[in-house]
């Protein structure tokens, strides 16, 4: 069988305790926004990183952080690194088959990410920065439109926006200041 690697950082990796509980969506989203702003100042990727919780106890899951340059890999944004890592931790291609996890993400999802979210299993999604942070300082986010977003509720994922969105414009905008590649430039 075929495998691709995903070169999580070893900080990424290590910041995974299973024994730590994250209670209340402010932890959780400082967590997550403190993993997109390490691998900035790291220089590994973009300025995203996302984590998946267990919603009943809190539990880490997984970590994402976009792999984009460092991989050379177009599809290993953040979000999709964690879903991916936890899809392998669950041994599912559904979390929904495990229990209940909610996704939490340093900024507002792209296309792809969006449409990952939906077919991954977790029922709910909770973002920092806005998408047109990300648009504002170059990245193009796809076809992300309002009806995307209602879409994802009518299909039972509940999307919470703007929790904790000034500390994640602050990460694409340090991305921006340190000369950041945008290798999906609008």
């Amino acid at each position: 069988m075929l495998q691709v690697p995903l070169p999580l950082p070893e900080w990424a990796r290590t910041s995974v305790d299973s024994s730590r509980v994250f209670t209340g969506d402010a932890e959780k989203m400082a967590f997550t926004v403190g993993l997109a702003r390490r691998n900035v100042e790291q220089g590994i990727g973009g300025p995203f990183g996302a984590a998946i919780f267990n919603r009943a106890s809190g539990e880490l899951v997984s970590v994402g952080v976009n792999l984009v340059v460092a991989a050379i890999n177009s599809v290993l944004h953040a979000e999709m690194v964690a879903i991916m890592l936890a899809e392998a931790k669950l041994e599912s291609f559904t979390l929904a088959a495990r229990g209940r996890y909610e996704l939490f993400t340093s900024c507002e999802p792209c296309a792809m990410c969006l449409g990952g979210i939906l077919w991954s299993g977790v029922e709910r999604l909770v973002c920092a920065a806005a998408a047109e942070d990300a648009r504002e300082i170059g990245f193009d986010e796809g076809p992300v439109f309002p009806e995307s977003y209602r879409y994802l509720e009518q299909r039972g994922i509940e999307v919470v926006r703007g929790v904790m969105g000034d500390e994640g414009r602050v990460v694409l905008e340090l991305y921006r200041s340190l000369g950041g590649v945008l290798y999906n430039r609008m």
